[in-house]
């Protein structure tokens, strides 16, 4: 009897000790569990970004000496933080085809004094810089005008063209590139420095927009932007009748991208006063193998305000000579030899106007 009681309790003491050791065997098996649970919330939330302090306190005694420096721990429990604030929208592209664009009516007998043009372009901010508030636009232009004394014309040109930039939905910027003195006129030259100054202004821009002041589009349709090839806006003036001169002719208003510009080295330097530059142009551009792009006839109409010749801005009796040597001058007279100084920068509320002085003309001009 006692030895099957001995047995017996021998049995219970071992099955006791058995689920001891289970027991135990769980609880650490449990332990792990969690302790690796722990250390991956942890790492999830580290990784995420740099610790922020628990207190204001604790913030400001923070070591902020890097940019990227974090808080030392407090040793306390993360406390969730506040959501970030709303982030800013992304902006769709501008259309390549803005709505609401077609003819408009165009006259320069009202008087247009600048404050009203200032008024009616709230948008444009100093220095004449624009950037549509609803869309990203493609491209980043620059708008420059060669200049000397043609005040009355600036604001008209101001008046009409600003609302049509914005209508095309144009990030954008005007230079009004002001020859100082009343040496002979030399409108390339200025459109070259036109080009530097804008580029040392923004680096962005990659469309340049070369315009006369007294010339303004018609219909909004005919875009000012910059394409695969040089483009020559201004191709139906009414003082040619609203038709193109000749199928050379690429005065007036034209625009070729940053790389085009440099592909033909810029614009010839050495036409002193007036014509023979855009003919020149015209000849650098089929001699690089780029074809010049022109918009509808219907469309590229231009008005022109009228008025006299400008004082030293005669006719070059050296022009004819000089277009047919671009082939030999177009390496050496361009944007790589332009030489001038800047006198005065000065953003305005709707243009920014760079007064320089591009020195004179040669006594003798120099062969071809």
């Amino acid at each position: 009897m006692s030895r099957l009681l001995g047995g017996t309790l021998e049995r219970v003491c071992k099955a006791v000790l058995l689920l001891c050791l289970l027991h135990f065997l769980v609880a650490v098996i449990l332990y792990f569990d969690v302790y690796a649970q722990h250390l991956a919330f942890f790492s999830r939330f580290s990784a995420r970004g740099p610790a922020r302090a628990l207190h204001p306190a604790a913030s400001s005694s923070t070591n902020c000496s890097r940019p990227n420096a974090t808080a030392p721990s407090s040793g306390l429990p993360e406390v969730p933080s506040a959501r970030p604030g709303p982030t800013a929208p992304v902006l769709p592209p501008c259309p390549d085809s803005p709505p609401g664009l077609g003819r408009l009516l165009i006259e320069f007998t009202s008087p247009m004094p600048l404050e009203r043009v200032q008024r009616e372009n709230p948008g444009v901010l100093l220095g004449g810089r624009y950037t549509p508030p609803d869309c990203t636009p493609a491209q980043t232009v620059a708008v420059i005008i060669p200049f000397r004394h043609r005040e009355h014309h600036l604001r008209y040109w101001l008046h009409y063209l600003h609302p049509i930039l914005r209508r095309q939905r144009l990030r954008y910027g005007i230079y009004v590139i002001n020859q100082h003195g009343e040496d002979t006129f030399n409108r390339a030259k200025l459109l070259n420095v036109g080009f530097l100054e804008a580029l040392k202004e923004d680096a962005a821009y990659d469309c340049f927009i070369f315009s006369d002041v007294d010339l303004v589009p018609m219909d909004d349709r005919n875009l000012y932007r910059c394409g695969d090839q040089p483009r020559h806006f201004a191709i139906a003036m009414d003082k040619f009748g609203f038709r193109l001169p000749y199928a050379g002719y690429f005065g007036g208003v034209s625009g070729l991208s940053k790389a085009q510009f440099l592909r033909i080295n810029g614009f010839p330097n050495e036409y002193w006063g007036w014509g023979g530059e855009d003919d020149d142009i015209f000849n650098r551009i089929s001699l690089t193998g780029m074809k010049i792009s022109r918009p509808d006839i219907r469309i590229g109409r231009y008005r022109m305000i009228k008025h006299d010749r400008d004082k030293h801005n005669e006719p070059n009796p050296q022009r004819f000579t000089k277009i047919q040597n671009t082939k030999l001058t177009m390496k050496r007279d361009g944007i790589g030899s332009v030489r001038y100084q800047v006198l005065e920068v000065s953003r305005q509320p709707l243009f920014t106007n760079i007064t320089v002085d591009i020195g004179r003309p040669p006594l003798w001009p120099p062969r071809g």
